[in-house]
């Protein structure tokens, strides 16, 4: 028998579940996924059972192993990034990077210079019982209204008081930070919608709305310029 390979029925099933686990790996790599939502006001930011409030999963139809990286208050609207990539959803939610997030916010009252001054240079709130200075961030007010969508419901306006649009880009991702820092200065916050994180933002989408993105988007919109670890564009 010299010069000849001796193959059994269970040395084939091996070889043939070798295989099956090569191409399954290769399969599993290449269907890594990545998506931009724009969530909608009072929807939870998961995808298992809301106890009677709406989730992501009333909206969205995404693979079984697909999570927000991060995520948005109940009350809050705009973009999630939906991803099954463990390195990206680490390095989005990583404080270290100190990310880009803009925020459009809808406050109660003409909101006036000082608080606006006071947004940048830090504000003091309540993070987990204790007091937390919240870092400088860039603020501004918009003169005119931002052209957003419709909410449903809108929110509750009063004949005598009337309310203004700012912009917030914040680096950092305290629990309700944005609402905090607006009534730290006076101004509650009305509606707030997260417009980008980096370069990633919800242009062109409507509530309810995704865009699927390639690996190599997902890393050049959320990393730009940053030592995130690389994607090969599939």
């Amino acid at each position: 028998m010299s010069g000849f390979i001796i193959f059994t029925r269970y040395s084939a099933t091996f070889i043939l579940l070798l295989i099956v686990s090569f191409y399954s790996s290769i399969i599993y790599f290449l269907l890594e996924y990545y998506c931009i939502i724009y969530k909608p006001f009072n929807v939870l930011s998961q995808f298992t059972s809301g106890d009677g409030k709406q989730t992501l999963r009333d909206f969205f139809d995404v693979p079984g192993d697909v999570y927000p990286a991060g995520r948005l208050d109940y009350d809050s609207e705009g973009l999630l990034v939906l991803t099954n990539d463990k390195k990206l959803n680490h390095q989005l939610l990583n404080p270290s990077f100190a990310h880009e997030r803009e925020y459009w916010v809808q406050v109660e009252g003409e909101i006036n210079d000082e608080a606006i001054n006071d947004l940048q240079n830090g504000v003091d709130i309540t993070v987990d019982g204790k007091i937390y200075r919240t870092k400088n961030c860039k603020a501004m007010l918009f003169k005119i209204a931002p052209v957003v969508p419709d909410r449903n419901p809108p929110i509750r306006y009063r004949k005598n008081i009337p309310t203004s649009w700012i912009k917030l880009i914040i680096t950092e991702g305290k629990n309700r930070q944005v609402r905090k820092m607006t009534a730290a200065v006076g101004f509650p916050t009305l509606r707030l919608i997260r417009y980008r994180i980096e370069k990633c933002s919800i242009d062109l989408l409507q509530p309810g709305e995704m865009r699927i993105l390639t690996s190599g988007e997902a890393y050049h919109f959320l990393f730009p310029n940053r030592n995130a670890p690389h994607k090969v564009n599939k």
